[in-house]
């Protein structure tokens, strides 16, 4: 049993003032693998202390040795990549050879990419000829909040962490209590890193506890938050009592256009990406659009790649899925595949209970549903596991219309070789980001969404430029 009950704070493992135990469930055998402790007010009010009396220092710390430090930690991070992959597969499920893959790598790629953003951002700037003595000054927010989600930990957290502390705010990072031991391994390397006291501090607890002791917190001068639309819409209300700035990356439910003339590999992308991490991504193609025409092929392969996807413990090598985060993930799961087929659509791979062999366990087959209307349950709610709803389409205004028509906007895929109508139809869709063709997003993409599924942007300058705000200066001189 792994034991973790200090938190890190003011540069050094403390214990809780005011804590209490929390067991950390591996998905995979429903038994506990860890116990850590939830924090109360007096571990949030060290933490947030530590990082308001770092942050005049820290701020005003040279540009270049900011960098350095990002650069130090990033050798560490890589150093240290088996131990997270470990972390991140124990916790949360992912299989093995997908944690190192592509788990672990996410916080490596962000904490590269912010580096070469960092070392050519401009935090001084002319305003223009016509004002030749204004300046404008990029200024640090202050004290940051960064509450992490548990499905892509250390994407999270680097998103986050790294681009905060690049420009002079200090943090206090709540990781999910869910899958905390990969964030905990972070707050190592930070340390190893030799980032000076009170910069970075790690309180783990619930939402209800310090999530939301920081959203309020009167020395918190930003609150960065991913996770469900009902935690984003609650630290909103939290935090507007004292005007904080607040960023949210909240739920999806991503349609995926495909056109008659959609290569011949989109349907199988499709289904796969919906399936990627168990189903457990906000940008996942959970909505499957397809032209008539081709509909029926569609409904058929997608049935093939449901059935040929395995289904694995994390522990063992291959391309399988894990099982889903917890219990209470998987009974969600279970309730809204029942309620798809209670509502007409018509099942056409997996389904309800968990996949033959398997009786203990968060694991859950992979499920395919046809014949799905936009107003039926399972295309509305975010499921976030491994269940996708295809749902046939007659004309370009109609699968524009079909995917919009929900709360969320995140991520849409557009697939077909008319690069004309790709264009056309992405300039309509009401989303932060458009994927086409299977081309993923380049480095320092801005990544985040409209309507319920959030504000804000995370990634590249975009992502930088969170976490500052905009000072005017006249007479600077020429």
């Amino acid at each position: 049993m792994i034991e973790r009950r200090q938190f890190y704070i003011d540069g050094a493992w403390t214990d809780p003032r005011d804590g209490r135990d929390l067991p950390v469930i591996d998905p995979a055998t429903e038994e506990p693998c860890a116990v850590i402790s939830l924090g109360g007010q007096a571990d949030t009010d060290a933490a947030v202390a530590a990082a308001r009396g770092a942050f005049e220092d820290w701020a005003f710390t040279p540009h270049a040795e900011r960098v350095a430090l990002l650069e130090r930690l990033l050798e560490i991070y890589n150093a240290r990549a088996d131990e997270m992959a470990e972390a991140i597969s124990l916790e949360m499920g992912a299989p093995i050879d997908m944690a190192r893959e592509q788990q672990v790598p996410a916080g490596s790629w962000h904490t590269r990419n912010f580096i070469r953003a960092l070392k050519d951002f401009a935090f001084e700037r002319p305003l223009g000829p016509h004002a030749p003595e204004d300046r404008i000054l990029m200024d640090p927010v202050g004290v940051v909040a960064a509450i992490t989600p548990w499905n892509w930990p250390m994407n999270q957290v680097t998103l986050k962490v790294v681009p905060a502390l690049g420009v002079g705010c200090t943090v206090v990072l709540k990781p999910s209590e869910v899958a905390p031991l990969s964030a905990l391994l972070f707050a190592e390397m930070i340390d190893e890193a030799g980032f000076p006291k009170g910069v970075f501090n790690l309180v783990n607890g619930d939402g209800a506890g310090v999530g939301t002791q920081l959203s309020v917190h009167p020395d918190v001068d930003m609150v960065s938050f991913t996770g469900s639309t009902r935690a984003g819409i609650a630290i909103s209300k939290n935090a507007a009592d004292t005007i904080k700035r607040v960023a949210l990356e909240l739920g999806g439910k991503g349609a995926n256009i495909v056109f008659a003339d959609a290569d011949e590999k989109a349907v199988v992308r499709g289904v796969r990406h919906c399936f990627n991490n168990t189903g457990q991504s906000c940008n996942a193609p959970t909505r499957m659009l397809v032209e008539r025409s081709v509909y029926d092929d569609a409904v058929e392969t997608a049935r093939q790649v449901a059935e040929k996807t395995a289904v694995g413990s994390p522990r063992e090598p291959g391309r399988h899925i894990g099982p889903v985060v917890s219990e209470a993930q998987f009974e969600k799961i279970q309730r809204l595949i029942e309620k798809g087929i209670e509502e007409g659509a018509r099942l056409v791979a997996g389904g309800p209970g968990r996949p033959e062999g398997f009786n203990r366990g968060y694991f859950v087959r992979p499920t395919v549903f046809a014949d799905v209307s936009n107003d039926m349950t399972i295309a509305q709610e975010e499921i976030f596991g491994p269940v996708l709803s295809i749902i046939p389409f007659d004309t370009e205004e109609d699968a524009v219309r079909i995917a919009n028509d929900t709360v969320y906007g995140l991520t849409n895929y557009v697939q077909s070789q008319d690069i004309e109508r790709c264009r056309r139809v992405a300039r309509r869709l009401r989303s932060g980001m458009v994927e086409m063709n299977g081309k993923p997003r380049g480095a320092g993409s801005p990544f985040g969404g409209v309507k319920q599924s959030g504000n804000g942007r995370e990634g590249g300058v975009w992502g930088i430029e969170e976490f500052l705000e905009v000072k005017a200066v006249s007479g600077w001189g020429a």
